[in-house]
């Protein structure tokens, strides 16, 4: 789509929802993070990551699918960046208004060509099988985690469950976690639900900025300037600390102090509903 051509306009619903936006509210440690409200720069990408930023207790809400559609119409292109694995980003590749989608961590990232019936793979290394054998040490140490649900969709890491699926553990056992996989020399982040472990020198950064080059012919510095980022944890703080135009829904700030670098501007809702003010914000700024 030609960046310089006429935007569309949002959905009715989308519109009624930036006018209620509201300010920053005190929660945690928001640091220097800004409302929504302060935010008026024109973006040709939106990266997302997608667990508990645009979903909300679990479930994709229609609002927040509308959303994604409407950035679809402005010519805004959406591009989910996420732990999730490669068998979900192949469905989300195909069948939402995305233009590509990077997964397991940076892993790799995928674009579906509808017109040709294509779908390009790019993956940032070869798969390294051998963090599954820290399966049974974790489960030993960490009582109450298990092996996400769709750990038999992946190709590159180890995740664990510590709250989407089991009760709740503290982000303590979280933490201990993600030093079992370090100590065993393989990288580690923290998500909103998961521990995610790998051996590779992959993360979501680089494998978002590898994708943007390749398919917008954007460098570094311009992606700086006409990218946004959304997001909710931890392991987004490499994307944060990147994108001037990065965004956190309003749950982020219960996590905000495990963050050194935050994002630009801050959501008063949580999850999904957080996203569409997102969206609706950069829409209107477009």
């Amino acid at each position: 789509m030609n960046w310089n051509q006429p935007r569309g306009k949002p959905s009715f619903l989308t519109t009624c929802i930036l006018t209620t936006i509201a300010h920053r509210e005190t929660c945690g440690d928001t640091g220097k993070m800004k409302p929504l409200t302060d935010f008026n720069s024109r973006l040709k990408v939106l990266a997302t990551d997608i667990d508990d930023t645009l979903t909300h207790d679990g479930r994709l809400g229609p609002e927040a699918y509308q959303a994604l559609w409407d950035l679809h119409a402005c010519g805004i292109h959406v591009i989910p960046v996420t732990g999730r694995p490669a068998g979900w980003c192949e469905m989300i590749a195909r069948q939402w208004p995305v233009h590509s989608i990077v997964g397991e961590n940076g892993a790799f990232y995928f674009r579906y060509d509808a017109a040709a019936k294509k779908m390009f793979r790019h993956y940032a290394e070869e798969p390294n099988p051998k963090i599954l054998k820290l399966k049974e040490k974790i489960l030993g140490e960490v009582p109450g985690c298990a092996i996400a649900s769709d750990q038999f969709c992946r190709m590159f890491d180890l995740a664990i469950d510590f709250c989407e699926d089991v009760p709740a553990l503290p982000l303590s056992e979280a933490k201990k976690i993600k030093k079992i996989f370090e100590d065993a020399g393989a990288q580690a982040k923290i998500s909103s639900i998961h521990v995610n472990g790998w051996y590779g020198s992959f993360d979501k950064l680089k494998t978002t900025l590898v994708c943007l080059k390749n398919e917008f012919s954007l460098s570094p510095e311009q992606a700086k300037l006409q990218v946004g980022f959304a997001g909710d944890s931890p392991n987004d703080e490499p994307m944060f600390g990147f994108f001037p135009h990065s965004f956190a829904v309003q749950n982020f700030s219960k996590l905000a102090h495990l963050v050194n670098k935050k994002p630009g501007f801050l959501a008063s809702e949580e999850g999904g509903k957080g996203f569409v003010q997102i969206a609706s914000r950069v829409i209107h700024a477009s």
